[in-house]
């Protein structure tokens, strides 16, 4: 991954055969981000599983061939003191039809790139909210730990 800042707005690539959640965590983790939105994001996955959340869990769609990325957003927070990357994401495969949904898991294919921007000084938490059953954003701004 390369990635070059000016303020609190970061330019991300990530290459081909990189995974591109592990990418993520290592570059928060690198440049002490614990709280930013991805802007927008483009490029290529050579696979990926996205999900649909059906009231209770998840229900994946696995994409075994490559799929076009014509949308990526979603979060950086914290939980259990690591990063916590939510994203979802639009694809488009070779019969120019779109799947998408909660990003499950993705390995690049050529390249990614995305827009983050982050908000310093801040913390976004993940914490469980049991009666959804899922991790959600907490806004509520906070120093770092």
């Amino acid at each position: 991954m390369r990635a070059m800042h000016d303020g609190s707005r970061w330019m991300l690539r990530i290459d081909d055969g990189e995974d591109l959640f592990d990418s993520l965590a290592q570059f928060a983790e690198a440049n002490s981000i614990h709280a930013a939105a991805f802007v927008y994001g483009i490029g290529m996955f050579r696979r990926a599983t996205v999900g649909y959340w059906d009231g209770h869990q998840y229900r994946p769609h696995e994409l075994p061939i490559p799929h076009e990325v014509v949308g990526l957003h979603g979060t950086i927070a914290r939980a259990d003191d690591r990063p916590s990357i939510h994203l979802h994401a639009a694809l488009a495969g070779p019969d120019h039809h779109l799947v998408g949904g909660h990003l499950m898991n993705a390995t690049v294919a050529v390249l990614q790139e995305a827009l983050v921007e982050t908000f310093p000084g801040r913390t976004f938490g993940r914490p469980m909210v049991e009666s959804f059953g899922l991790r959600m954003l907490d806004l509520e701004p906070g120093p770092h730990p």
